[in-house]
């Protein structure tokens, strides 16, 4: 869907809504308010670019069983969750069975596919997961945590989990954390991005694939 916006304008306003680093938007006409999220809040990337429905993903078996104790699918995500500036910023806990025989490797993408951009933002990508991990701990996938772990490059650059921070007025937002077992590790740049890990993939990688999806909404 078009807006008469100004496309050149969208990504710095959207940036500084976005990052969430906690700092005031300085310089943004109405920032505090409800103008841009409400002119977007049509604007939708969509679901066609989530990673479950890439080409090399959505027709390996729906196997994996993906739950968190911070919140039930289609629930709403705690605050504590949320970005710098609203929450802690914290990755929620999470744990999964279902992993095939034959699992190599894990990797885990959440993507936020309300996000009034060109593809759904990406939050968080993690490879390099080893087939006998069952679980993140809350706050285990943040960059300073180290795990063995790949944390690669998301939203605007971000290392790590970046918690939901969507525009105000824009309306409820999903991120959908989607978990991938691969049947090998993948040969990835030491700091990737989603682009990369899609390019890895072919049609034999993935196994299997389990999603779970929170909401988080600024009023």
């Amino acid at each position: 869907m078009r807006t008469t916006l100004d496309n050149r304008l969208i990504p710095q306003h959207l940036a500084r809504q976005f990052l969430p680093s906690g700092r005031p938007s300085h310089g943004v006409p109405g920032a505090q308010g409800h103008w841009l999220g409400r002119l977007l809040r049509g604007v939708r990337a969509g679901d066609g670019r989530l990673v479950i429905n890439h080409a090399y993903v959505k027709d390996a078996p729906a196997t994996l069983r993906l739950s968190s104790p911070a919140f039930a699918e289609g629930g709403a995500i705690p605050l504590r969750h949320a970005g710098g500036g609203l929450g802690d910023n914290l990755s929620p806990a999470l744990s999964w069975t279902g992993a095939p025989t034959g699992t190599a490797a894990l990797a885990l993408v959440v993507q936020d596919p309300d996000a009034p951009l060109p593809r759904p933002a990406t939050h968080l990508l993690a490879t390099g997961i080893a087939p006998t991990r069952k679980t993140f701990d809350e706050g285990e996938l943040c960059p300073r945590v180290g795990n063995g772990v790949t944390l690669g490059r998301g939203l605007f650059g971000r290392v790590g989990y970046a918690g939901p921070r969507p525009l105000r007025g824009h309306g409820p937002h999903r991120y959908v954390f989607q978990l991938l077992a691969l049947e090998h590790p993948l040969a990835l740049p030491e700091l990737p991005s989603l682009g990369d890990l899609l390019a890895a993939l072919t049609p034999q990688t993935v196994l299997a694939w389990g999603a779970l999806t929170g909401t988080f909404e600024r009023a």
